[in-house]
């Protein structure tokens, strides 16, 4: 599922990327669909139905892509994915495409898990630090963790730098276990 997902979101990477898309838009407007998907069980239903004709499922794309404004390359490829019955993964798909599009782009995606939130100033430096780090520019998504005592853990695709008060007693505690 998830080489089917990736297909599908690499198709939209490339035609995002081809026709000079707005990829911000892009995103913004992918999102919109899959949010109505997943708030509508009804719309999914529709969608998914075997029953239904495809023509009638795309003009009710048509019509939820009026409302949130959809691009024809966006709306088209929302028709691809109802004619060739993935609705039921256009979440997986979604997802994947953020992941490529940043790809792309040169973003790496950091989650940022700290003790307490963490200031605007100080997600402007640890932005900055991870960016140097990776050699990309930083898309971070913060949580609070009180649990970590103090500090922060980064990770960045599956690298995970610790600099959590934690993570220093638990290697702390290792060193000592291994002595």
């Amino acid at each position: 599922m998830a080489a089917v997902a990736s297909r599908y979101a690499r198709a939209l990477v490339d035609v995002v990327m081809e026709q000079k898309i707005d990829a911000a838009a892009a995103v913004q407007q992918v999102n919109s669909i899959v949010g109505a998907v997943k708030e509508s069980p009804d719309l999914r239903k529709v969608w998914e139905a075997p029953d239904i004709p495809a023509e009638q499922k795309r003009n009710l794309l048509d019509a939820i892509g009026k409302q949130v404004g959809l691009s024809r390359m966006i709306r088209n490829f929302f028709a691809v994915l109802i004619d060739h019955q993935r609705i039921a993964m256009v979440e997986q798909i979604a997802r994947q495409f953020e992941v490529e599009l940043d790809a792309e782009l040169g973003f790496a995606e950091a989650q940022v898990t700290s003790a307490r939130p963490l200031s605007d100033g100080e997600k402007r430096e640890l932005e900055s630090r991870v960016a140097d780090i990776t050699g990309k520019k930083v898309r971070a998504r913060y949580a609070a963790n009180p649990e970590l005592l103090g500090g922060v853990m980064v990770q960045v695709g599956s690298t995970i730098y610790d600099g959590t008060v934690r993570g220093q007693l638990q290697k702390l505690r290792q060193q000592l276990v291994n002595s």
